[in-house]
């Protein structure tokens, strides 16, 4: 089925209006480096980021119709293009790299240069890009009325319905605002303290919330469903799994624990319980739950990489419409060479030739699967983490067979699986902005060049807001776990023959292998298990107001779908609001400033509660009480 030829797009292709504009450019610039360190902030947390197209396609709407008066929707939609490829660029270094930062920590290897995670950043990120042009044609345009795109669509939507971009862009700022006052509240001057804990002591399980806005954002995003698979992976964890840890065994030594289980929680509590044991069955459980989801996803995979070829022969297209220009076939060529040159020939990357043609192996199959597969089941359901867990097991099984064994083949293994994360999700936003520029009648060419702006200026802010976390509070704390980069180093260790505690390990696979028999979505699941329950239960409540919103009776449909969506945009700038506050205070923390004035100590518990409701009534203020006009 293929109605293209009927399709007009919302700007026909003879008319000529803005697009690619200096405001454009910079806006896209600026969103692309906010959203993306702000994302990058949020993964490191809690191991997931959310998707900045909606978000940044507001904001231009609200600046470039409001404040400047005009009235142009492709440079709205150039502007999100642009921005988006920030937060898509973050969610695949952070997977990855900081395993890096963590193996230089343990003194095995030097610190990661600037330049060498910069390179990776940008090499993967181009190549997602460059990778997804040639099949614009063939996805996006032959099969427009198939391969709907559900993020690129909506946002597309968003941009049609236009005329309220002044309020809801006002929404978006107002979460940026009023999250940035919560963090500063909480980790800035530390009036109120961050967790909110009851352990049970004779039971030796622990429950509690994280007071922060953006997780609150996150499960409200995610939904009930997802936020509450989370909660139980955690509830299994702290109230099943560490009380049965210390009621069998309080005078054991198990390894990787050096003192008796009894003695680990006297000193720690369940989290010394959780960091020692529970957290490596949560990573047994997510390796194979990223696992279960390729193997589930193989068939798709193979008929969606066999018809995008198919499609691609004989879908060059040689019209001089505006509408239909890609950039052409040897610039695009020329920049892979370029490319896969980099990788194997500059010395910053840790990558022979042999790990340069796995790179373009699996980047070439990987883009051409998430382009066409975020097509059919959304960027959202995208087995993004379980390719790259594909990539982190073959290529590591590879460069050791090769003989390259030891601390040089792990970094060249993660870096080779930075690349493919990142190209991966490059390429499917970049798939979603196309359809996005498709219905509304942009010019791909312009788009495309879009896409590697956002990917250069993202890239070269990436390397630094790594560099600035990890120097401010480093990786494998409370403040930034890292838990996916955490579970890549593990994989790579437990296959190059580090010591890794197997038993706990394949205790995680077999629960997910049984929650996969029950029919339990075994990622979100895991991932709780593996984070710690401060986390999910934040997660939870926005889950749950969610489902409040969701749920209402006597509401029409239209108010209500305005009102979740408002709610939706609140949340996004809360996220973005705490990530800008989180790095300002990671530039503190390494230039020695604090503001802590110790009110935690005042408020207590009582403290983090008030203002957890306060943030429940904001995000509340902001979507079901939001004023509109008639």
């Amino acid at each position: 089925m293929n109605d293209n030829k009927e399709f007009k797009p919302y700007i026909p292709a003879e008319k000529i209006t803005p697009e690619f504009t200096a405001t454009s450019i910079i806006m896209g610039m600026i969103l692309a480096v906010v959203f993306g360190a702000a994302n990058a902030y949020l993964g490191l947390r809690v191991g997931m980021t959310v998707s900045a197209s909606i978000p940044a396609a507001v904001i231009s709407m609200g600046v470039i119709r409001v404040i400047m008066k005009k009235n142009s929707i492709l440079e709205s939609n150039m502007v999100q293009t642009i921005g988006s490829a920030g937060e898509s660029l973050a969610a695949g270094a952070i997977f990855t790299m900081p395993a890096l930062f963590l193996w230089a920590e343990e003194g095995l290897c030097d610190m990661p240069g600037l330049v060498e995670i910069t390179l990776i950043a940008l090499c993967g990120g181009v190549l997602g890009v460059l990778f997804m042009v040639p099949l614009r044609n063939a996805l996006i345009v032959k099969e427009h009325a198939t391969l709907l795109y559900p993020e690129g669509t909506a946002c597309a939507e968003v941009l049609l319905a236009g005329e309220e971009g002044g309020s809801n862009a006002a929404t978006v700022f107002s979460g940026m605002g009023l999250a940035a006052v919560f963090k500063f509240v909480v980790d800035g001057l530390k009036v109120v303290p961050a967790d909110v804990a009851a352990a049970i002591k004779s039971f030796k399980g622990e429950i509690g919330m994280e007071v922060y806005p953006a997780l609150v954002g996150v499960g409200y995003i995610v939904g009930p469903q997802i936020a509450s698979y989370m909660f139980v992976g955690s509830l299994v964890g702290w109230l099943v799994i560490i009380p049965l840890i210390c009621l069998f065994g309080p005078d054991t030594i198990m390894y990787p624990g050096t003192d008796t289980i009894a003695n680990l929680y006297a000193a720690g509590g369940a989290s010394a319980i959780w960091t020692n044991y529970v957290k490596y069955i949560g990573a047994g459980a997510i390796a194979t739950g990223g696992i279960i989801s390729l193997i589930k996803s193989l068939p798709l995979i193979v008929t969606t990489f066999r018809d995008s070829m198919k499609s691609m022969k004989g879908s060059k297209s040689t019209s001089t419409l505006r509408t239909e220009q890609d950039l052409p076939m040897s610039v695009i060529l020329i920049g892979i060479v370029a490319m896969v040159f980099i990788i194997w020939f500059v010395p910053a990357i840790p990558v022979n030739f042999l790990g340069a043609l796995l790179i373009v192996v699996f980047g070439f199959f990987f883009a051409t699967v998430s382009s066409r597969m975020v097509g059919l089941i959304g960027s959202s359901n995208n087995p993004v983490s379980g390719m790259a867990i594909a990539t982190l097991l073959i290529s590591t099984f590879v460069i050791k067979a090769s003989g390259n064994t030891g601390i040089d083949g792990m970094t060249a293994a993660i870096a080779i699986g930075s690349v493919i994360c990142v190209v991966a999700a490059i390429a499917g936003d970049t798939s979603q902005d196309l359809k996005t520029g498709y219905l509304l009648g942009a010019t791909p060419k312009k788009q495309q060049i879009g896409e590697l702006l956002g990917v250069l200026v993202s890239g070269l802010a990436i390397g630094g807001v790594l560099y600035l976390l990890n120097a401010a509070w480093g990786y494998g704390t409370a403040e930034i776990p890292a838990p996916q980069a955490g579970l890549m180093k593990m994989i790579v260790e437990g296959i190059m023959g580090g010591d890794l505690p197997w038993g706990l390990v394949f205790i995680g696979v077999f629960l997910a292998l049984g929650l996969e028999i029950l029919r339990v979505p075994v990622m979100p699941f895991a991932i709780g298990l593996y984070l710690p329950i401060y986390l999910n239960a934040s997660i939870m409540i926005g889950g749950v107001v969610r489902l409040f919103m969701d749920r209402r009776k006597n509401v029409d449909q239209k108010t209500k779908d305005a009102q979740v969506t408002d709610g939706t945009l609140y949340c996004a700038g809360m996220i973005a609001g705490e990530g800008i506050v989180g790095i300002i205070l990671a530039i503190f923390a390494v230039f020695g400033i604090s503001m802590d004035i110790s009110g935690a100590a005042y408020f207590g518990n009582i403290g983090g509660i008030v203002l957890m409701v306060l943030i429940i009534l904001s995000l509340l203020k902001f979507s079901l009480w939001k004023k509109r006009k008639a």
